[in-house]
């Protein structure tokens, strides 16, 4: 690896007042993408979605707890996956160890929950060992399907963003937008942190001069209480051939299924 140029205090500066001026034009594209996103259409939720809660059974309505806007996460802590029930998805336990006090969310009337198969008791373990202190919700299918099902997040992770708006009926739920993929990211400080860094995040995809430190994305995660314990591995299955959008890539030839974590 071979650094960049070394250059004077003043030097430096010049170069940074010219970053500089690229990231406010990221800015102003940003807060016009979200001024869009204010914009995008509503589309009102027709079915009766149940879930598993602390304290019983809830629909998706009594997830708002009472506020305007609603944010769900489908995590991946099923059965069946990481070392389950000890964890669950690699990527869904980094993300959660990212979210943290939800009273701003809430002083803007707006509820953030977490949902996923998994049973509450090993949930609520999970969540204790974890450290994690978020809503979080069991998924229960019924004869006309599931949550995670309709709105796209049965086989990939993904955020939901809902409305409550009263109607003469009563207050009626509609899905205002819904990111999903890299989309996600948004909600990972661990990314936003590395991309200021010199080596940024240090992933094989990335645009980085010769000779930089670099790994397989996704790859080199850990749960938080495992690293230095556990060596890093794929923790996802093969993409979907059917599903030009599935985001995952493909396995390396010389791995095989007994070594690849699904």
């Amino acid at each position: 690896m071979e650094p960049p140029r070394i250059v004077t205090a003043s030097e430096w500066e010049a170069a940074l007042a010219g970053m500089l001026t690229k990231e406010k034009e990221l800015t102003k594209a940003r807060d016009a993408m979200a001024a869009e996103r204010r914009r995008m259409p509503w589309t009102p939720v027709e079915k009766d979605y149940r879930f598993d809660g602390p304290d019983g059974t809830v629909t998706l309505l009594d997830l708002f707890a009472g506020r305007r806007q609603l944010i769900v996460y489908r995590a991946f802590m099923d059965p069946g996956l990481g070392d389950w029930p000890q964890h669950g998805c690699v990527g869904c336990s980094l993300m959660a160890d990212h979210i943290g006090n939800l009273a701003h969310l809430n002083a803007r009337d707006t509820t953030l929950v977490y949902t996923s198969r998994g049973p509450q008791a090993e949930l609520d373990a999970m969540k204790a060992r974890m450290g994690w202190d978020i809503p979080w919700y069991t998924m229960i299918p019924d004869a006309d399907g599931a949550f995670d099902v309709d709105f796209g997040v049965d086989l990939w992770h993904g955020t939901n963003a809902f409305i409550r708006w009263p109607d003469e009926e009563g207050d009626r739920v509609y899905r205002t937008y819904f990111v999903n993929g890299r989309g996600d990211e948004a909600f990972v400080n661990t990314w936003n942190f590395l991309d200021i860094t010199a080596l940024g995040r240090q992933e094989t995809w990335e645009d980085s001069p010769p000779g930089y430190p670099q790994s397989a994305p996704y790859e080199w995660w850990c749960w938080h209480d495992t690293y230095g314990a556990t060596e890093p591995g794929r923790w996802f299955g093969d993409p979907d051939p059917g599903d030009p959008s599935d985001p995952r890539p493909p396995r390396p030839v010389e791995e095989c299924d007994h070594c690849a974590r699904q």
